[in-house]
């Protein structure tokens, strides 16, 4: 079974099918080995009544009770070998089954590590979320037709040889069973096929809108609009579950008539078995024979039709993933690729705004909407398609590598894993105490670390559940700061701060990014207290750069800016207490307010 840090290897996406069989290529020898051992037990399930017919017409019926005896120890023998057969087989098979749950788990989180910004813009949450927990079980299940699927049909024809012998009518009428399930079920599966494709987008989309519901469900009550989105959330569960109801109602036919076409066999054999002995044309003990064989028949017939309707549904699943594996990263889209990136610090410039990023210095972008603050920063980062150029190079003619090794984009909003603080904050980097220290003091993060019950190494729950909002921000900053990227651009990194932790943060980050030869800050915020630090301003109107210049002289110079900030300013005059927490050595001991 793959091991937990083992390469998956290279997915066929080509197709759904060849997805399938690609999971049973890369373990095929557990797959033969279930095959095998599939096989010979139903077949010693088919050699039992042969075993039972012998025990009757040769000891029995004879009255001779040493050969009677014989065979009902070879029926004991046989009893328990099927059984051990039928322990190794279930073993096997789990297996094969857990191999390719973890190999497609793995294979859909290595995609959506490589398309990393690109994910949210080209596969909902929903979507992955429903891969990931639905879609990825159903494609392992479909796996069993390498087992008792090919099983099925050895002792199917097992049973139909040994029939022959007895009455070629018998095995006719056992040959023409598969054909006739196929035309039966066939049907019923291409329609699964294509109301469980319904469902699973519908599925999709709703997952997607309980997470959006869930993270907004504080806006939302305060916005009066949560009764609202709950109305169209239950319309929503209503055509789901109609859905799925027309996917239940199909299954339930191929379901039906996987119990009930054995069933048919069984009396029909069983009837044309006991006419020929009444005739004479067969013994007892062949009619008994007969009746064996059919009764083991149910299992192998409820299999095929089991494995043709678990594979039905695979094929639905493996084309979500196929499609998922398709998704290419927005970076490898267009453009020249290769030419690297500046070997000094350099110049970054935003044609579409105007904003130039000196290096070596703090900027800040203030504008009335913050969306349009981030875009510049999505720009220069690289994370959207653009004209930004860096040291006088468009940006997405650089290697990519090169770019996000040296630029940081640090969103307000990212993602924290759950973990330890010291995992959460350190990334893939190994990073010393000191270093560790210095980040969290730069970052006023000394109070979180000190309040925690085991420091560094205390639990922190995914997306930072157990800290409040301005300390996940800050441990958000701790982990830029301990990056130490050569261009840090940080999209609001002291919004949910009250004004004298913000006051420090700003202090601290100037302090600790211009201590740094040829580090470069851009911060996107409209808190006059950075603004106030920052070396250059940036005033956006719609996106575009109205004004530039010091903060001071903004406010002296344009009305709009200084409407902008001046709310933040009085705050921060009323706020604003005589003690300077830049100097400070220990944790702040203040109380965050979020805005």
């Amino acid at each position: 079974m793959i091991d937990a840090y083992e390469d998956p290897g290279t997915p066929d996406s080509r197709g759904p099918a060849r997805y399938l069989l690609w999971l049973v290529r890369q373990q095929w020898r557990r797959c033969a080995v279930g095959a095998v051992l599939a096989s010979t037990w139903m077949t010693l399930m088919a050699l039992s009544p042969y075993l039972m017919s012998r025990a009757v017409d040769d000891g029995l019926e004879p009255g001779d009770q040493t050969v009677l005896a014989g065979w009902a120890g070879a029926i004991l023998a046989a009893g328990t070998f099927s059984a051990w057969l039928s322990i190794m087989r279930h073993r096997t098979m789990t297996r094969v089954r857990m191999d390719a749950n973890f190999r497609t788990v793995k294979v859909v989180i290595g995609q959506a590590v490589r398309l990393g910004a690109a994910l949210p813009r080209q596969a909902g949450a929903g979507e992955v979320v429903t891969i990931g927990v639905g879609d990825v079980s159903t494609i392992a299940q479909s796996l069993t037709f390498v087992g008792p699927g090919i099983g099925t049909m050895v002792s199917y024809c097992v049973v139909a040889g040994l029939l022959l012998s007895v009455s070629p009518t018998l095995a006719a009428v056992i040959l023409l069973g598969v054909p006739v399930a196929a035309v039966l079920v066939g049907p019923l599966l291409g329609r699964l096929q294509g109301v469980e494709s319904s469902y699973r987008e519908r599925q999709g989309v709703l997952t997607a809108r309980i997470g959006d519901l869930s993270g907004g469900l504080r806006v939302l009550n305060g916005l009066g609009g949560k009764g609202l989105f709950a109305d169209a959330f239950r319309r929503d569960s209503r055509r789901l579950q109609e859905q799925g109801y027309r996917v239940g109602a199909v299954s339930s036919w191929i379901q039906a008539l996987g119990v009930g076409l054995p069933t048919l066999f069984l009396a029909l054999v069983t009837w044309l078995a006991a006419r020929l002995a009444a005739q004479g044309s067969i013994s007892v003990g062949e009619l008994v024979s007969v009746y064996g064989y059919v009764a083991v028949l149910i299992m192998p017939v409820a299999f095929f039709i089991e494995c043709g309707f678990q594979i039905s549904r695979a094929l639905v699943a493996a084309r979500r993933v196929v499609r998922f594996l398709a998704l290419e990263p927005d970076d490898d889209s267009s453009g020249v690729r290769g030419v690297d990136a500046p070997a000094s610090p350099s110049a970054l410039h935003d044609p579409d705004s105007g904003v130039t990023v000196v290096p070596g210095r703090l900027t800040a972008l203030a504008g009335a909407r913050p969306a349009d603050a981030a875009a510049v920063l999505d720009r220069l980062g690289r994370f959207v398609p653009s004209a930004a150029t860096w040291g006088g190079v468009r940006l997405d003619a650089m290697a990519l590598a090169q770019v996000r090794a040296r630029i940081l984009v640090a969103d307000n909003e990212a993602d924290l894993f759950a973990g330890t603080l010291r995992e959460l904050v350190s990334g893939r980097g190994e990073f010393g105490e000191e270093a560790i220290a210095r980040a969290v003091r730069a970052a006023v993060a000394d109070d979180i670390v000190l309040g925690l019950p085991d420091g560094l190494d205390s639990a922190i729950d995914a997306q930072g559940r157990n800290l409040s909002g301005g300390q996940r921000q800050r441990v958000r900053l701790v982990r830029a700061l301990l990056a130490d990227p050569e261009v840090l651009l940080a999209v609001e990194p002291t919004s949910a701060l009250d004004a004298h932790t913000e006051a420090a943060v700003a202090d601290r980050l100037r302090a600790e990014r211009g201590e740094r030869a040829g580090r470069t800050t851009v911060v996107a915020s409209t808190s006059p207290l950075l603004l106030d630090r920052a070396d250059t301003v940036y005033y956006l109107v719609d996106g575009k750069a109205a004004a530039v210049g010091s903060h001071r002289r903004l406010l002296a110079d344009e009305p709009g800016y200084r409407a902008l900030v001046a709310r933040d300013a009085d705050e921060m005059d009323e706020e604003e207490g005589p003690t300077d927490l830049a100097g400070e050595e220990g944790p702040t001991g203040i109380q965050e307010s979020a805005r």
